[in-house]
């Protein structure tokens, strides 16, 4: 993907492009795509898919700096308004990684996925998830959905990690605006979806693309291990099912990390 590809994606052309009936902005450049709409959620009043083609301050779960690359990366992120408050949206990180992955899957790409919110590809990460929330004027809950996918990796973002990232250097050849189309328009159709009918909608999809399913890990919170067991999955709620020694218990989705046993990166 060269320079002047990423610089001819453009707002007119995604939502040309897409079924989803979302409003489309892109900038060249901003700190935090997520931050962006935050700021603007009290003004909106339709869903607005906000993609920045380089991104300079972004963010990951659990206040995680996101890396990435203007050349290599797609960063965006969309906002959506949902009735009622942020207890219906349990289980809304998973629901998004099964619309990504059924959107790659459709584009020839098959990948994982890991809980609460990773998309992963040969055991390494493709995409993140951050969801956000602030309360909307009149009631109902604005959630800002964001997305790091990586297309390219340079070398040198692998070296700042410590670990190897997973990219899909043949969709990076893709124009940029069919591609950011195609996942406006899975996400769109997955977050309709969500609204009539919740997570319980998504746990069986979810499940067949969990990439540990049956293998033994670690639950940890601030470097301290908090449970291990075997990873048995997601219930409708969105919480992961892990078989203990003492038996199955689930386990809510937080400021928490996965790691397969022995495993130094997740």
């Amino acid at each position: 993907m060269t320079a002047s590809t990423i610089a001819s994606m453009h707002a007119a052309d995604i939502a040309a492009r897409s079924q989803a009936g979302v409003a489309v902005e892109v900038v060249e450049e901003t700190g935090s795509t997520n931050a962006d709409l935050l700021a603007r959620a009290a003004s909106l009043d339709a869903p607005l898919l906000l993609v920045a083609r380089n991104q300079t301050a972004g963010r990951g779960r659990a206040g995680r700096s996101w890396l990435s690359s203007s050349a290599g990366s797609l960063t965006f992120s969309l906002a959506w308004r949902f009735e009622g408050g942020v207890g219906r949206l349990a289980g809304l990180p998973l629901a998004i990684g099964v619309a990504l992955a059924e959107t790659l899957d459709k584009l020839g790409v098959q990948v994982g996925l890991k809980w609460p919110n990773d998309v992963l590809r040969d055991g390494d990460k493709l995409a993140g998830i951050l969801i956000e929330t602030q309360n909307a004027p009149g009631g109902g809950v604005w959630t800002v959905i964001g997305i790091g996918l990586n297309l390219l990796m340079p070398d040198e973002t692998e070296a700042l990690l410590g670990r190897s990232i997973a990219s899909l250097p043949w969709l990076a050849r893709m124009d940029r605006n069919e591609l950011m189309a195609a996942l406006l328009d899975g996400l769109a159709g997955a977050l309709r979806e969500f609204e009539r009918a919740g997570f319980a909608a998504f746990s069986a999809r979810w499940n067949r693309r969990h990439a540990w399913q049956g293998q033994t890990v670690v639950i940890l919170d601030a470097g301290k291990t908090l449970h291990e067991g075997a990873a048995a999955g997601v219930d409708d709620t969105g919480r992961l099912l892990l078989d203990t020694r003492e038996g199955r218990i689930t386990v809510l989705a937080g400021d928490v990390s996965l790691r397969v046993k022995g495993a130094l990166q997740g």
